[in-house]
């Protein structure tokens, strides 16, 4: 595995705190990211990181587990002899374990005097680095009684930074609440609402691939471009999570956070610099543009499905009400479908079309931009009847990378068109290492830098777009679940969808 750019340097000292260290999230995601930087050399020589977790387990079998998940992180992507274990031992190193209770106060004293002591040998300089990498219902506690502790206290030129995983909120009023609780306790600055998206190498390009390009900038509105199509498209199921889900739904767990963070970044306008409040405020601007629709407007602007059996990659599956932990006859969503509308200047009266589902045939994330046709087709008396429409791909996942599509004359003594794809992919210009998406986001927590986190406002403005679609689902159950087979595009009605409007979807395979 190739190393991360060490351009950039290595953070400043601090300790890093893991609540819920034995958990998946930890395992697959946060260590590998980690690791990562350790090897690209990014995390500081001073550098210390405790794991909490309610199980009584030696420190030695925690760090066996991790290593396991890295490793098979590092093999999947496909090079296992790059495995660093030189690497792996230095983090070892500065890793230890806390057994604590989230709700005990006496947890967080004890913690207290364990930093204490690192920073005396690890030399960390007082600096903390909190990650919530526990169930939402923790957050809000484990931030009061980090308060209560004194553990959030800035002073001496010491930083306390809490990261803060999803979901933020089930709804606008569970939103605002867990708001006010945790800037009772932080000041936004010391908050960083994470998403994991915004770490692909691709979203982040957005704002390069925009504003460091002329050309783009001329036909990125209104009067250049047709719709946007935002699509993030899992093969995977609920897995182990059916209990998760079944009080989530695919609404609640991607739209406000994930696909609405992708539509901001397509669409907002260019910030006076790069720093972190000009970006967010121009992504909140597009956020709170977004048109609001009455509870009668829902069955027009927004589509739920639910998948059943079918098959994926060949090989049979079974449907979400038949997955662990899922009752028999469970209303609950697994793809979402919503015809969104950003009422200002530059996007006045151009769809934005956003959907994500789970057993859809193929993952893959990406941003769709459709331009206009061409105002007058000039190719009389030719085969040509209808040139197709330019389009610019923006893959996210799995391969990174833009394409370019548009129409060329076919080599020949007739008039005949065929399609062109300019292709970018960042494999093969950058030779882009393996990534969990983690490694860019943890490291800007480290160095201050907030660019690519939620502000409490934009998650706010998020959770008005889709609470009369939550309210109108939760009042109507669906009479037709499952309505899409596993392997399958999605439901009709999400096809339906858009041929109100006289358009389609890109196909997702």
């Amino acid at each position: 595995m190739g190393e991360i750019s060490t351009v950039a340097k290595a953070a400043g000292p601090c300790s890093m705190v893991i609540f819920g260290a034995g958990g998946d999230l930890t395992k697959r995601l946060v260590v590998p990211a980690l690791y990562n930087l350790a090897c690209g050399k990014l995390l500081p020589e001073q550098f210390a990181i405790t794991g909490v977790d309610l199980a009584d387990i030696p420190s030695d079998k925690w760090h066996e587990t991790l290593r396991e998940m890295t490793e098979q992180f590092v093999d999947a992507g496909g090079h296992p002899e790059d495995f660093k274990p030189e690497v792996w031992n230095w983090l070892v190193s500065r890793m230890s374990y806390l057994r604590g209770d989230l709700n005990d106060p006496a947890s967080y004293q004890k913690l207290a005097e364990h930093l204490r002591d690192l920073d005396a040998k690890q030399q960390t300089g007082g600096n903390y680095l909190f990650y919530l990498a526990v169930a939402d219902r923790f957050f809000a506690p484990t931030v009061e009684h980090l308060g209560a502790s004194k553990l959030t206290t800035q002073e001496n030129g010491q930083w306390r930074r809490v990261v803060i995983e999803k979901p933020f909120g089930h709804d606008l009023n569970s939103a605002r609440e867990l708001n006010r609780r945790i800037l009772r306790v932080l000041d936004e600055t010391q908050i960083y609402r994470i998403d994991h998206f915004l770490g692909k190498e691709t979203v982040q390009n957005l704002m390069v691939f925009r504003f460091a390009n002329g050309f783009f900038e001329p036909v990125w509105n209104r009067d250049r471009i047709d719709n946007v199509q935002i699509t993030v498209a899992e093969t995977v199921g609920v897995e182990r999570r059916g209990k998760f889900y079944e009080n989530t739904g695919a609404l609640r767990d991607m739209v406000p956070n994930h696909m609405f963070q992708l539509l901001a970044m397509t669409a907002m306008e260019a910030p006076s610099s790069f720093s972190a409040d000009a970006v967010r405020n121009e992504k909140e601007k597009v956020i709170e543009s977004l048109r609001v629709c009455a509870p009668e407007e829902v069955k027009c602007m927004a589509v739920r499905g639910q998948y059943g059996p079918g098959a994926i990659d060949g090989n049979p599956v079974v449907g979400y009400r038949q997955e662990a932990d899922v009752a028999p006859d469970s209303p609950v969503e697994t793809y979402v479908a919503l015809k969104l509308m950003i009422e200002n200047w530059r996007w006045a009266g151009v769809p934005f079309y956003i959907r994500t589902g789970k057993r859809l045939v193929k993952r893959k994330s990406a941003i769709v931009i459709r331009f206009k046709e061409a105002p007058q087709a000039l190719f009389r008396g030719t085969a040509v009847t209808r040139p197709a429409p330019n389009c610019l791909v923006i893959r996210v996942q799995p391969e990174e990378g833009i394409a370019l599509e548009f129409g060329a004359k076919i080599p020949g003594p007739t008039m005949k068109l065929g399609e062109v794809l300019m292709d970018f992919k960042y494999q093969d210009y950058f030779g882009a290492a393996p990534s969990t998406g983690y490694e860019t986001l943890i490291y800007d927590v480290m160095i201050g830098d907030a660019t690519l986190f939620q502000r409490a406002d934009n998650i706010e403005a998020g959770w008005r777009v889709v609470q009369p679609v939550l309210d109108f689902w939760a009042s109507e159950k669906p009479a037709n679940f499952p309505n899409y087979a596993a392997g399958s595009h999605g439901p009709q009605e999400a096809d339906e969808l858009l041929e109100r409007d006289g358009r389609s979807w890109r196909p997702i395979s």
